[in-house]
């Protein structure tokens, strides 16, 4: 639409843009409607409806309108801001516009992909999330950055080798770090892996070395036998109370503390461990596939697999079970000691128990192998080839049905093998199979590690899994909620080795980046106090579950008298709105979403569209 700069100099002057994605929206909302809808609303100076809005040339438009049209506020209607509305503020930047007067609306993930079957009235709510988000923009303040000094030095927790990447990444990159670790050794879980993947390196050899070029780094600090009993403070200036660990910790005080600019949280994960009973876990010849590979690979030259496997009596049968804690289904499997079913894959376990299985047939031909499995994924690069190898090495795949599971029980006392493995096999059509063997390997799932107590102090989210969770999956994959505080390793989730130290290393590159100048710079979506309105109630302070965000402090007003009111530390504050929630007077809003911004948007959704004196008809909507 044409510049409408000869119209009244007060209006807002707001461009409006609204992207195809491709085919994404354009094949469901009518975005040339929309954009016209849009363009009817007096702020409005130009809407445009493209294809790709991220690519150079929506984003070329968008610089060009602000300059030549001078725009004031710029609003994309397109996909979830979580992928572009970093981009788009950059964007508004490179104009010469305060980045925080753009607004997001998205119209892909909640209109187009959630209605693709009634297309009419797809375009009408895109079309009113477009209003809602101009009635927001006309509202929106230029904003700045908090800035805050940054301390040059990390804390990395968890010495496994996620942290131990992470702390040597970091020291080469300049930066000083402490790596702390709960027990007496570092190395984790992989100090004890008999080989791994791909290399067929022990993992012991593994660990070794990296332990030795960490401790040959003068800017890394280890140490051993301590753990983290205190948080406080904010990104570029973290105050992380130490203590020594102990058998009884309770009252125990912190012993030292710690100021640093960034934590890296690589507290690594739990082997999952079944009730008792449970695939006849307790009994003396049902093992975890970690105790099972040690045992594999502590006496690599021992030929006889009783010997090998320090098991006393003959091994001529082996049976693995697959997703023991894994992928857990409701009604039919029992919840762990989280209370919570596993609904997870582990996703590391079925590579690495066909290899242990291939194995075995490899080390002892004479030993019958079965694999119980529901599905197999062995999902990474050359991954499929061990599930190729076990079966021509002479493992025998059995296929539980998946709201089955198979059964381990002590076999009759005349019956020559000791345990019995039952189930159905889905690969006989359906055939009951009553398996005698020697031994059962359960495949154990990957648990969250002990991170209760951090994340009660540093208030870092964790999923539905009990992970950590990080921002976003693939855009900010090792980043928590928690500005500074970054995730290494299985502390996120299950991975391999080598997706635990390629995480890690990102991790410390994000740090390096982070701490790179004197001063860290925030998003300023933080509280703000209007202290014409406030009160002094308190509420706020009470409610405020980040310590050290919301305070009251002694205010002398025009009369003299000194009352009580509230303020915020702007580093400290998330922006959770909280406090918004509790003040008696409306006293506190959060800037970039202010309640009169809400409400407007609240009204914009609400009203009949402007300029149309109804919603759009069925029959208008082109898209076919």
């Amino acid at each position: 639409m044409a510049d409408r700069g000869s119209e009244g100099s007060d209006r807002r002057r707001i461009g409006v843009y609204v992207c195809h994605c491709g085919g994404n929206i354009s094949d469901v909302v009518d975005v040339e409607a929309v954009a016209a809808r849009a363009g009817a609303d007096e702020d409005v100076v130009v809407a445009w409806h493209l294809q790709f809005m991220c690519s150079d040339e929506g984003q070329s438009t968008i610089e060009q309108d602000v300059r030549e049209l001078g725009l004031d506020r710029v609003v994309v209607a397109a996909c979830t801001p979580s992928l572009h509305e970093t981009t788009f503020r950059r964007v508004v930047a490179r104009a010469g516009l305060n980045p925080y007067l753009y607004q997001h609306a998205n119209i892909r993930e909640q209109v187009s992909w959630a209605h693709v079957h009634d297309q009419a009235a797809a375009t009408e709510k895109a079309a009113r999330l477009v209003e809602a988000a101009i009635a927001k923009a006309a509202l929106l303040r230029e904003l700045d950055e908090v800035r805050v000094d940054a301390v040059h030095r990390t804390l990395v927790v968890g010495g496994g080798v996620a942290g131990l990447r992470a702390a040597l990444d970091l020291a080469r990159w300049g930066m000083p770090v402490v790596l702390v670790e709960r027990s007496n050794e570092l190395g984790g879980h992989v100090l004890r892996l008999g080989r791994t993947y791909p290399t067929d390196e022990p993992g012991r050899a593994l660990i070794e070395r990296l332990v030795s070029q960490v401790r040959d780094e003068p800017l890394v600090e280890v140490r051993l036998s301590t753990e983290v009993c205190q948080v406080t403070g904010y990104v570029g200036d973290f105050h992380v109370g130490l203590r020594a660990v102990r058998e009884e910790t309770d009252g125990h005080p912190c012993d030292e503390e710690v100021e640093v600019g960034a934590i890296v949280v690589a507290t690594g994960f739990r082997d999952h461990e079944p009730a008792r009973g449970r695939y006849g876990f307790g009994h003396p010849r049902v093992v975890t596939l970690a105790d099972y590979q040690r045992r594999l690979y502590a006496a690599e030259g021992e030929a006889d697999p009783a010997r090998a496997l320090g098991i006393d009596g003959p091994v001529r049968a082996i049976a693995f079970l697959h997703c023991v804690g894994s992928r857990q289904v409701e009604g039919v499997d029992e919840p762990g000691a989280s209370g919570r079913l596993n609904t997870y894959c582990s996703r590391v376990c079925c590579t690495a128990t066909v290899r242990a299985a291939a194995e075995t047939r490899r080390r002892f031909p004479a030993v019958r192998v079965v694999d119980v499995y529901r599905d197999i994924r062995t999902y990474a690069r050359d991954q499929e080839q061990e599930y190729r190898r076990a079966g021509e090495a002479g493992v025998v795949f059995v296929r539980v049905p998946t709201d089955e599971r198979a059964t381990v029980e002590p076999a009759p006392r005349e019956d020559p093998y000791p345990l019995l493995v039952r189930t159905r096999d889905t690969l006989t059509f359906g055939a009951e199979l009553e398996v005698p063997v020697d031994l059962v390997v359960l495949a154990t799932a990957m648990e969250p590690g002990p991170v209760e107590d951090l994340v009660a102090m540093t208030k870092a989210p964790t999923g539905a899994d009990g992970f950590l969770l990080e921002v976003h999956p693939k855009l900010r994959p090792v980043e928590s909620a928690i500005p500074g505080i970054l995730l290494a390793g299985t502390a996120r989730g299950p991975m391999d080795i080598a997706e635990s130290t390629t995480s890690a290393s990102a991790a410390a590159a994000k740090v390096a980046t982070l701490l790179a100048g004197d001063q860290v710079e925030m998003e300023p979506f933080v509280a703000r106090v209007d202290l014409s309105r406030c009160r002094g109630s308190g509420e706020c302070v009470a409610t405020c579950p980040y310590p050290g965000a919301v305070g009251l402090q002694d205010v002398e007003l025009d009369e003299g008298v000194v009352v009580p009111r509230a303020y915020v530390n702007p580093v400290a504050c998330k922006g959770c709105g909280a406090c918004v929630a509790v003040c008696p007077n409306g006293a506190v809003d959060v800037q970039g979403w202010e309640m009169s911004q809400y409400l407007a948007m609240v009204d914009a959704i609400t009203a009949d569209p402007a300029g149309f004196p109804r919603a759009i008809d069925p029959s208008e909507v082109t898209t076919g």
